[in-house]
């Protein structure tokens, strides 16, 4: 399975419809949306009222990624906006077994998502309550970062855990991603994508879309 999750962080915000019914009438699976706190993670993105406009427009699904401090607190908030996917950072979570029940407990697929220098191992205990695992393959907070080589290592490890305790477990990469990485991503064992600057400075978003799926 190759999935695409453009990143609606490297959209246009003064055209974000515009954008979005591109990614509808695209080869993308899902919309990736990066909510940031300015605590978490040094940048501030958007926060539920935007998600709730971009579900408006949306014809596909929401995979919004809480780059926030506790996340735990704003499940049912994020829930209420249209998110369909939720991923939390394991960095962020105090008690993470909690947090992914909260999230499927509220009708949402969970996810966690590790940072660059979190190993795979402390996934383990948790890794059979997830329907996602998220890679950051640059360090997040910013888009445009160059992608960090490590990450391909990561994706083998981490499908190695998944086939033994998780086997339906997706495994999610982003940053950095492009039409270069992108093949040696999926073969070391990546099934979903996020791809935001490739797409969406690309002189032809779509057929970059079908690029990178490929």
């Amino acid at each position: 399975m190759h999935l695409l999750s453009p990143s609606l962080l490297s959209a246009d915000f003064g055209n974000l419809q515009r954008d979005i019914e591109m990614l509808n009438e695209s080869a993308a699976d899902w919309l990736h949306v990066d909510v940031m706190d300015g605590m978490f993670v040094p940048n501030i993105s958007f926060g539920q009222p935007v998600v709730k406009h971009i579900k408006k427009h949306a014809r596909k699904p929401l995979d919004v990624h809480l780059m926030i401090l506790d996340p735990g607190r704003y499940i049912n908030d994020f829930r209420d906006a249209g998110a369909d996917i939720l991923t939390v950072h394991y960095e962020a979570c105090t008690h993470l077994d909690r947090t992914l029940h909260a999230i499927k407990d509220a009708g949402m697929k969970a996810g966690v998502v590790l940072n660059p220098h979190t190993p795979v191992v402390l996934l383990e205990d948790t890794v059979q309550l997830c329907d996602m695992v998220l890679l950051m393959s640059v360090n997040p907070g910013f888009g445009g970062q160059k992608f960090i080589e490590n990450t391909y290592s990561k994706v083998r490890q981490l499908k190695t855990l998944c086939d033994r305790k998780n086997p339906g477990c997706l495994i999610e990469v982003d940053g950095g991603v492009n039409t270069t990485n992108a093949p040696l991503l999926y073969e070391a064992g990546a099934d979903v994508l996020v791809a935001g600057n490739a797409v969406f400075k690309s002189a032809n978003p779509q057929q970059t879309i079908i690029e990178l799926k490929r």
